[in-house]
């Protein structure tokens, strides 16, 4: 497997599991307890770090079915300031965003990495990546973010994506299946199908990113708001990593570090 290096953490192939922590600026979003308020994200980032992060994603916008649109003026004041609470922190910076120019704010800051939930369908986004010289996080996507319905629709858009980084001269990057109901043509199913089948994504020969925390499709099927999905968020994440994720984006970091740890010690020391 091609292995992608976001600062000095290596993801993929023979390196551990990592870990994502989310920071998440955005009160929009469906899952509140997930919104970090301005003055308390270097102690949220901090105590990710202690608990075991390798990254920290920083994202100030919420994608959730049905949330609340914000400008993207909106949005880089918010990243900015937040981004500006952990300017010299020294640890691992992804910022999520699919906007060029508040890509371009990000910049002005220390960041390591750009997450795109959009695939690189803006090529001037892709260029400001490449030019930046920074590796990336790229979700399944051909237009918008997870507009590929089904197993075969997302395998197409994933060959889209990389047809994209290869097109910007990015080979740095971790390849995003893009669980989750992005686009009201998405269901429940489309996503237990991703994950079910989240092996077949291998043939890529790319680090693969888990990203199932607290999402609807698992709250659906428990019955329970995202404050009651983090049993079902592990179970998921579990099964995605025997099938191969190298790298889990999470709202919850210790216990997801947890898993990881009782995951590597029956699989690598049996």
């Amino acid at each position: 497997m091609r292995q992608c290096r976001i600062n000095k953490t290596v993801i993929g192939g023979d390196a551990p599991v990592r870990v994502m922590g989310v920071i998440n600026c955005s009160p929009e979003s469906c899952y509140n307890d997930s919104f970090i308020p301005t003055n308390e994200i270097h102690a949220k980032a901090v105590a990710m770090v202690e608990a075991g992060a390798d990254i920290i994603d920083v994202g100030a916008r919420s994608t959730a079915p049905n949330a609340q649109a914000i400008s993207g003026t909106h949005e880089a004041e918010r990243i900015d300031a937040a981004l500006r609470e952990l300017d010299g922190c020294g640890f691992t910076i992804s910022v999520d965003t699919m906007n060029p120019w508040v890509l371009d704010v990000c910049l002005k800051h220390e960041i390591h990495a750009a997450n795109d939930i959009a695939g690189f369908s803006s090529s001037s986004y892709a260029g400001k990546v490449a030019d930046a010289g920074l590796p990336a996080i790229v979700m399944a996507s051909e237009y918008q973010p997870g507009d590929a319905v089904g197993m075969d629709a997302t395998l197409a858009a994933i060959a889209t994506v990389m047809r994209r980084c290869e097109s910007a001269g990015i080979d740095n990057y971790v390849l995003d299946p893009g669980i989750g109901l992005w686009v009201p043509l998405r269901s429940v199913d489309n996503d237990w199908e991703l994950s079910r089948r989240f092996d077949e994504f291998l043939r890529y020969d790319r680090p693969l990113l888990a990203a199932v925390s607290r999402k609807s499709f698992i709250g659906q099927l428990l019955d329970r708001f995202p404050e009651g999905r983090l049993a079902g968020s592990l179970a998921v994440t579990m099964t995605l990593l025997q099938k191969g994720a190298s790298l889990v984006r999470t709202h919850d970091v210790r216990e997801t570090v947890d898993l990881i740890r009782v995951h590597e010690r029956l699989v690598k020391q049996g």
